[in-house]
């Protein structure tokens, strides 16, 4: 069964080191994300659609918002030890303001790369650290991950070409009714999707408000609603000792072995080990 290793979480977003033998659904995330593979089997993501391998020489890059999934190579196989950075384009943006672009939809042209031999230490060293269990300060974790960010933006993003600083921010949803569509999915992320009214409410018809939607998010609303409720899931598993069941009905799901279901299929582990194996680092 796919289990988190252990993740480190906090201002910088979430640093995952994964023992993956099960796919993951179609899903997305706010943040940037990127994927080393560690050791195991070769494997694969398909990003948009389209299939990418995940293999000793390359790595997947994903934008944020941008649609994927794990299709592990066979159910049989043995699994595959990966290292998954979502960064907060926030905090890239504090190193280098113009890297708050790398919340922006063309970030990474490339869903898959060829890797050099620094950013394979990089990823390596991160990666040996979380697998033995090392204690890193908050200090020397931002820096190693700096770093290994730092290399990996440098070698394989378009951010020298958003030097405009009009975009060097996080992108704006340009149609103000799917802004207010999205104000009330992040107001009532336990609540029944219920696309009708929402359409309804901007004015639109169903297939239009679909269309618009996905056009300005690059996602379908039942997607970027379980982006939410994911956001959520981890901020309860790791702010608070809120019961998994309590958890659960606040996320709107009927039983806890749906939620349960739910955050292994966008995660790869079930919500109490997540829960034990993480290390928050403090926000502030």
């Amino acid at each position: 069964m796919s289990a988190a290793v252990r993740v480190l979480q906090g201002k910088f977003g979430r640093v995952c080191l994964l023992d993956m033998d099960r796919p993951l659904v179609t899903h997305g995330h706010s943040q940037c994300h990127v994927l080393i593979k560690v050791s195991g089997e070769d494997t694969s993501f398909t990003v948009r659609d389209k299939s990418y391998p995940l293999t000793d020489q390359t790595a997947v890059l994903i934008n944020s918002w941008e649609p994927h999934a794990y299709t592990h190579h066979d159910p049989d196989a043995p699994g595959t030890i990966i290292l998954a950075l979502y960064i907060e384009p926030l905090w890239l943006g504090e190193i280098e303001k113009a890297l708050i672009s790398s919340g922006q939809p063309g970030f990474f042209p490339q869903p898959c790369v060829e890797i050099s031999k620094p950013i394979r230490n990089l990823s390596n060293q991160l990666a040996m650290q979380m697998l033995y269990g090392d204690q890193l300060s908050a200090q020397q974790l931002e820096i190693q991950l700096s770093n290994l960010m730092i290399a990996v933006v440098d070698a394989f993003s378009e951010w020298r070409n958003f030097n405009d600083m009009r975009k060097a921010e996080l992108p704006r949803i340009p149609d103000p009714r799917i802004r207010r569509a999205i104000s009330y999915m992040r107001s009532n992320v336990g609540a029944e999707l219920d696309i009708d009214r929402m359409a309804s409410e901007a004015c639109l018809s169903r297939a239009h408000f679909f269309k618009l939607f996905q056009q300005d998010t690059s996602l379908t609303p039942t997607l970027y609603v379980n982006v939410l409720r994911m956001e959520k899931a981890i901020e309860g598993l790791t702010q608070s000792r809120v019961p998994l069941v309590s958890l659960s009905d606040s996320l709107g799901f009927s039983a806890q072995s749906h939620f349960t279901r739910f955050f292994q299929q966008h995660l790869g582990a079930v919500p109490s080990q997540y829960r034990k194996v993480v290390d928050v680092y403090d926000h502030h």
